[in-house]
Protein backbone atom coordinates (compact mmCIF):
# COMPACT_ATOMS: atom_id res chain seq x y z
CA UNK A 1 0.00 0.00 0.00
CA UNK A 2 2.00 3.48 -0.97
CA UNK A 3 1.94 5.52 1.71
CA UNK A 4 -0.31 9.13 1.21
CA UNK A 5 3.00 10.90 -0.05
CA UNK A 6 3.07 8.25 -2.63
CA UNK A 7 -0.06 8.04 -3.48
CA UNK A 8 -0.85 11.90 -4.11
CA UNK A 9 2.35 12.04 -6.24
CA UNK A 10 1.03 9.18 -8.28
CA UNK A 11 -2.67 10.68 -8.70
CA UNK A 12 -1.20 13.88 -9.95
CA UNK A 13 1.93 12.21 -12.12
CA UNK A 14 2.22 13.07 -16.14
CA UNK A 15 0.63 10.07 -17.74
CA UNK A 16 2.96 8.68 -21.00
CA UNK A 17 2.17 10.39 -24.08
CA UNK A 18 1.69 7.42 -25.89
CA UNK A 19 -1.88 6.96 -27.40
CA UNK A 20 -3.95 4.66 -25.51
CA UNK A 21 -5.81 1.22 -26.90
CA UNK A 22 -8.79 2.46 -28.12
CA UNK A 23 -11.07 0.03 -25.86
CA UNK A 24 -9.80 2.66 -22.80
CA UNK A 25 -10.06 6.05 -24.83
CA UNK A 26 -13.46 6.39 -24.89
CA UNK A 27 -14.63 5.62 -21.16
CA UNK A 28 -11.89 8.27 -20.37
CA UNK A 29 -12.91 11.03 -22.47
CA UNK A 30 -16.71 10.06 -20.23
CA UNK A 31 -14.83 10.52 -17.22
CA UNK A 32 -13.71 13.76 -18.57
CA UNK A 33 -16.80 15.17 -19.15
CA UNK A 34 -18.02 14.15 -16.15
CA UNK A 35 -15.30 16.17 -14.02
CA UNK A 36 -14.57 19.02 -16.43
CA UNK A 37 -17.63 20.71 -15.33
CA UNK A 38 -17.67 21.22 -11.85
CA UNK A 39 -15.15 24.15 -9.82
CA UNK A 40 -12.85 21.45 -8.35
CA UNK A 41 -10.23 21.87 -5.47
CA UNK A 42 -6.82 20.63 -6.10
CA UNK A 43 -7.34 17.68 -3.94
CA UNK A 44 -10.57 16.77 -5.72
CA UNK A 45 -8.78 16.96 -9.00
CA UNK A 46 -6.20 14.57 -7.38
CA UNK A 47 -8.96 12.41 -7.00
CA UNK A 48 -10.56 12.83 -10.24
CA UNK A 49 -6.78 12.42 -12.27
CA UNK A 50 -6.79 8.98 -10.02
CA UNK A 51 -10.08 8.41 -11.82
CA UNK A 52 -9.16 8.86 -15.43
CA UNK A 53 -5.75 7.23 -14.78
CA UNK A 54 -7.25 3.69 -12.69
CA UNK A 55 -10.73 3.87 -13.94
CA UNK A 56 -11.16 -0.07 -14.43
CA UNK A 57 -9.61 -1.28 -10.95
CA UNK A 58 -10.57 2.27 -8.88
CA UNK A 59 -14.39 2.08 -9.72
CA UNK A 60 -14.26 -1.20 -7.58
CA UNK A 61 -12.83 0.06 -4.63
CA UNK A 62 -14.67 0.93 -1.22
CA UNK A 63 -14.24 4.40 -0.36
CA UNK A 64 -12.10 3.73 2.52
CA UNK A 65 -9.50 2.26 -0.12
CA UNK A 66 -10.08 4.77 -2.94
CA UNK A 67 -9.08 7.59 0.09
CA UNK A 68 -5.91 5.60 1.01
CA UNK A 69 -4.84 5.47 -2.79
CA UNK A 70 -5.16 8.94 -3.01
CA UNK A 71 -3.78 10.58 -0.03
CA UNK A 72 -6.92 11.98 0.98
CA UNK A 73 -9.63 11.77 3.47
CA UNK A 74 -12.78 9.70 3.27
CA UNK A 75 -15.01 12.82 3.63
CA UNK A 76 -13.36 14.33 0.65
CA UNK A 77 -14.21 11.73 -1.28
CA UNK A 78 -17.70 11.68 -0.04
CA UNK A 79 -17.46 15.90 -0.84
CA UNK A 80 -15.97 14.65 -4.09
CA UNK A 81 -18.68 12.79 -5.43
CA UNK A 82 -21.49 15.66 -4.44
CA UNK A 83 -19.03 18.20 -6.20
CA UNK A 84 -19.26 16.07 -9.47
CA UNK A 85 -23.39 15.46 -9.38
CA UNK A 86 -23.66 13.04 -7.12
CA UNK A 87 -26.10 11.64 -4.20
CA UNK A 88 -22.88 10.32 -2.61
CA UNK A 89 -19.88 7.91 -3.09
CA UNK A 90 -22.13 4.62 -3.50
CA UNK A 91 -23.98 6.25 -6.46
CA UNK A 92 -20.90 7.39 -7.83
CA UNK A 93 -19.15 4.40 -7.45
CA UNK A 94 -22.26 2.92 -9.61
CA UNK A 95 -21.35 5.20 -12.45
CA UNK A 96 -18.11 4.46 -12.37
CA UNK A 97 -18.45 0.74 -12.44
CA UNK A 98 -20.88 1.53 -15.51
CA UNK A 99 -17.90 2.89 -17.68
CA UNK A 100 -15.49 0.23 -16.72
CA UNK A 101 -17.37 -2.31 -17.62
CA UNK A 102 -17.77 -1.03 -21.16
CA UNK A 103 -13.93 -0.34 -20.91
CA UNK A 104 -13.64 -3.82 -20.12
CA UNK A 105 -16.28 -5.02 -22.74
CA UNK A 106 -14.15 -3.41 -25.42
CA UNK A 107 -16.19 -0.28 -26.23
CA UNK A 108 -15.91 2.16 -29.14
CA UNK A 109 -13.11 4.45 -28.75
CA UNK A 110 -11.28 8.01 -29.74
CA UNK A 111 -7.88 7.54 -31.71
CA UNK A 112 -4.93 9.97 -31.16
CA UNK A 113 -5.95 10.78 -27.85
CA UNK A 114 -4.20 13.64 -26.26
CA UNK A 115 -1.93 12.77 -22.97
CA UNK A 116 -2.97 14.99 -20.02
CA UNK A 117 -0.57 17.86 -20.33
CA UNK A 118 -1.79 18.08 -24.24
CA UNK A 119 -5.31 18.42 -22.59
CA UNK A 120 -4.53 21.32 -20.49
CA UNK A 121 -3.14 23.15 -23.56
CA UNK A 122 -5.70 22.56 -25.31
CA UNK A 123 -7.97 23.87 -22.26
CA UNK A 124 -5.73 26.68 -22.47
CA UNK A 125 -6.34 27.35 -25.62
CA UNK A 126 -9.91 27.28 -25.32
CA UNK A 127 -10.00 29.91 -23.04
CA UNK A 128 -7.57 32.18 -25.09
CA UNK A 129 -10.37 31.63 -28.19
CA UNK A 130 -12.67 32.90 -25.70
CA UNK A 131 -11.08 35.99 -24.76
CA UNK A 132 -10.10 36.59 -28.38
CA UNK A 133 -13.88 36.85 -28.62
CA UNK A 134 -14.67 38.95 -25.88
CA UNK A 135 -11.66 41.56 -27.43
CA UNK A 136 -13.61 41.82 -30.57
CA UNK A 137 -14.93 45.04 -28.97
CA UNK A 138 -11.78 46.52 -27.15
CA UNK A 139 -13.55 49.31 -25.88
CA UNK A 140 -13.71 48.65 -22.24
CA UNK A 141 -10.22 47.57 -21.99
CA UNK A 142 -9.54 51.16 -23.65
CA UNK A 143 -11.67 53.18 -21.46
CA UNK A 144 -10.34 50.66 -18.05
CA UNK A 145 -6.98 51.29 -18.93
CA UNK A 146 -6.93 54.81 -19.57
CA UNK A 147 -8.55 55.01 -16.03
CA UNK A 148 -5.52 53.12 -14.63
CA UNK A 149 -3.13 55.81 -16.15
CA UNK A 150 -4.86 58.70 -14.73
CA UNK A 151 -4.95 57.65 -11.32
CA UNK A 152 -2.26 58.14 -9.28
CA UNK A 153 -1.23 56.46 -7.14
CA UNK A 154 -2.58 53.39 -8.62
CA UNK A 155 -2.51 50.24 -6.85
CA UNK A 156 -2.70 46.46 -7.92
CA UNK A 157 -3.81 44.02 -5.61
CA UNK A 158 -3.25 40.22 -5.89
CA UNK A 159 -3.57 37.97 -3.00
CA UNK A 160 -2.77 34.22 -2.61
CA UNK A 161 -2.48 32.52 -5.64
CA UNK A 162 -3.28 35.90 -7.24
CA UNK A 163 0.16 37.30 -6.37
CA UNK A 164 2.10 35.91 -9.56
CA UNK A 165 -0.48 37.94 -11.67
CA UNK A 166 -0.44 41.17 -9.63
CA UNK A 167 3.51 41.46 -9.32
CA UNK A 168 3.69 40.60 -12.86
CA UNK A 169 1.70 44.04 -13.77
CA UNK A 170 3.03 45.61 -11.35
CA UNK A 171 6.26 45.23 -12.69
CA UNK A 172 5.10 46.83 -15.94
CA UNK A 173 3.17 49.07 -14.84
CA UNK A 174 5.88 50.58 -12.93
CA UNK A 175 7.88 51.31 -16.54
CA UNK A 176 5.07 53.23 -17.95
CA UNK A 177 2.99 54.93 -14.21
CA UNK A 178 4.59 57.05 -11.84
CA UNK A 179 3.26 55.72 -9.01
CA UNK A 180 1.90 51.80 -8.73
CA UNK A 181 1.23 50.30 -5.26
CA UNK A 182 1.30 46.22 -5.12
CA UNK A 183 -0.69 44.86 -2.25
CA UNK A 184 -0.08 41.29 -1.83
CA UNK A 185 -0.79 40.84 1.42
CA UNK A 186 -4.51 40.70 3.25
CA UNK A 187 -5.71 41.55 6.25
CA UNK A 188 -5.00 45.05 8.06
CA UNK A 189 -1.81 45.55 5.96
CA UNK A 190 -3.77 45.65 2.44
CA UNK A 191 -6.97 47.72 4.74
CA UNK A 192 -3.87 50.16 5.53
CA UNK A 193 -2.09 50.45 1.96
CA UNK A 194 -6.18 50.84 0.33
CA UNK A 195 -6.84 53.24 2.71
CA UNK A 196 -3.41 55.29 2.23
CA UNK A 197 -3.64 54.98 -1.67
CA UNK A 198 -7.33 56.81 -1.73
CA UNK A 199 -5.84 59.71 0.83
CA UNK A 200 -2.64 60.04 -1.58
CA UNK A 201 -5.55 60.51 -4.10
CA UNK A 202 -5.73 57.42 -5.92
CA UNK A 203 -9.07 56.33 -7.60
CA UNK A 204 -8.58 52.93 -8.97
CA UNK A 205 -7.64 49.60 -7.75
CA UNK A 206 -7.12 46.71 -10.20
CA UNK A 207 -7.58 43.39 -8.34
CA UNK A 208 -6.62 40.04 -9.54
CA UNK A 209 -8.50 36.82 -8.09
CA UNK A 210 -8.46 33.84 -9.57
CA UNK A 211 -9.91 30.58 -7.98
CA UNK A 212 -9.75 30.25 -5.12
CA UNK A 213 -11.56 32.98 -4.59
CA UNK A 214 -10.47 34.06 -0.45
CA UNK A 215 -12.47 35.73 1.45
CA UNK A 216 -9.27 38.43 1.88
CA UNK A 217 -9.94 39.14 -1.12
CA UNK A 218 -13.31 39.99 -0.73
CA UNK A 219 -13.12 41.83 2.37
CA UNK A 220 -10.06 44.09 0.76
CA UNK A 221 -12.14 44.77 -1.77
CA UNK A 222 -14.75 46.05 -0.04
CA UNK A 223 -12.46 48.43 1.98
CA UNK A 224 -11.20 50.04 -1.02
CA UNK A 225 -14.75 50.62 -2.54
CA UNK A 226 -15.44 51.96 0.92
CA UNK A 227 -12.86 54.19 0.90
CA UNK A 228 -13.80 55.90 -2.36
CA UNK A 229 -11.63 53.48 -4.61
CA UNK A 230 -12.86 52.22 -7.81
CA UNK A 231 -12.30 48.76 -8.55
CA UNK A 232 -11.62 47.31 -11.90
CA UNK A 233 -11.65 42.88 -11.57
CA UNK A 234 -9.71 40.35 -13.07
CA UNK A 235 -11.73 37.20 -12.68
CA UNK A 236 -12.62 33.91 -13.72
CA UNK A 237 -16.34 34.48 -13.00
CA UNK A 238 -18.47 37.10 -14.13
CA UNK A 239 -20.80 36.99 -10.98
CA UNK A 240 -20.47 36.15 -7.35
CA UNK A 241 -19.79 38.08 -4.64
CA UNK A 242 -16.34 39.48 -5.77
CA UNK A 243 -17.80 41.00 -9.15
CA UNK A 244 -21.13 42.22 -7.63
CA UNK A 245 -18.35 44.55 -5.44
CA UNK A 246 -16.12 45.63 -8.75
CA UNK A 247 -17.08 48.88 -10.85
CA UNK A 248 -15.58 47.09 -14.12
CA UNK A 249 -15.58 42.94 -14.11
CA UNK A 250 -13.18 40.84 -16.87
CA UNK A 251 -13.96 37.44 -16.75
CA UNK A 252 -11.48 35.16 -18.15
CA UNK A 253 -11.02 31.33 -17.94
CA UNK A 254 -8.13 29.85 -15.94
CA UNK A 255 -6.73 26.42 -16.91
CA UNK A 256 -7.94 23.75 -14.46
CA UNK A 257 -7.05 20.59 -16.25
CA UNK A 258 -3.53 19.96 -13.76
CA UNK A 259 -3.81 19.72 -9.85
CA UNK A 260 -2.69 23.41 -10.37
CA UNK A 261 -4.49 26.14 -12.26
CA UNK A 262 -2.75 28.03 -15.74
CA UNK A 263 -3.39 31.51 -16.38
CA UNK A 264 -2.67 31.99 -19.86
CA UNK A 265 -6.25 33.84 -20.32
CA UNK A 266 -5.62 35.98 -17.32
CA UNK A 267 -1.80 36.69 -18.68
CA UNK A 268 -3.08 38.09 -21.90
CA UNK A 269 -5.54 40.10 -20.63
CA UNK A 270 -3.03 41.76 -18.11
CA UNK A 271 -0.92 42.68 -20.88
CA UNK A 272 -3.51 44.34 -22.80
CA UNK A 273 -5.01 46.38 -20.00
CA UNK A 274 -1.05 47.69 -19.88
CA UNK A 275 -0.83 48.11 -23.79
CA UNK A 276 -4.58 50.34 -22.89
CA UNK A 277 -2.35 52.27 -20.30
CA UNK A 278 0.27 52.98 -22.57
CA UNK A 279 -1.69 54.36 -25.61
CA UNK A 280 -3.18 56.17 -22.95
CA UNK A 281 -0.57 58.54 -22.27
CA UNK A 282 1.77 57.95 -25.11
CA UNK A 283 4.13 60.88 -24.35
CA UNK A 284 4.45 59.68 -20.58
CA UNK A 285 5.10 56.35 -22.00
CA UNK A 286 7.97 57.28 -24.02
CA UNK A 287 9.61 59.73 -21.52
CA UNK A 288 9.59 56.98 -19.04
CA UNK A 289 10.29 54.06 -21.22
CA UNK A 290 13.44 55.81 -22.36
CA UNK A 291 14.65 57.26 -19.41
CA UNK A 292 14.66 53.53 -18.20
CA UNK A 293 16.02 52.20 -20.73
CA UNK A 294 19.31 55.04 -19.97
CA UNK A 295 19.57 53.78 -16.42
CA UNK A 296 19.50 50.13 -17.48
CA UNK A 297 22.28 50.33 -19.37
CA UNK A 298 24.32 52.81 -17.26
CA UNK A 299 23.71 49.79 -14.57
CA UNK A 300 23.73 47.27 -16.76
CA UNK A 301 20.78 45.65 -15.54
CA UNK A 302 20.54 42.87 -18.36
CA UNK A 303 22.83 40.68 -20.13
CA UNK A 304 23.55 41.32 -23.30
CA UNK A 305 22.96 38.70 -25.39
Amino acid sequence: MPSPQQARAQASAITSGRTAPAAEAAPTSRLRELFDGPRLSPGQRRIAQYLIEHITEAAFLSITELADRVGVSQPSVTRFAAAVGFSGYPALREKLQSIALSSLAGGPGEENRANELQAAVDAEIENLENLRRDLADPDRVIHVGRELSRSTPLTVLGLRISVSLAEYFGYAARRIHPDVRLVTRGGSVAYDALLQAREAGGDWVLAFAMPRHSQETLHAVRVARGAGLKVALVTDLALGPLADEADVTFATGTGSRLVFDSYAAPGVLAAALLQAMTDADPERTQARLEKYEQLSEQHQFFLRD
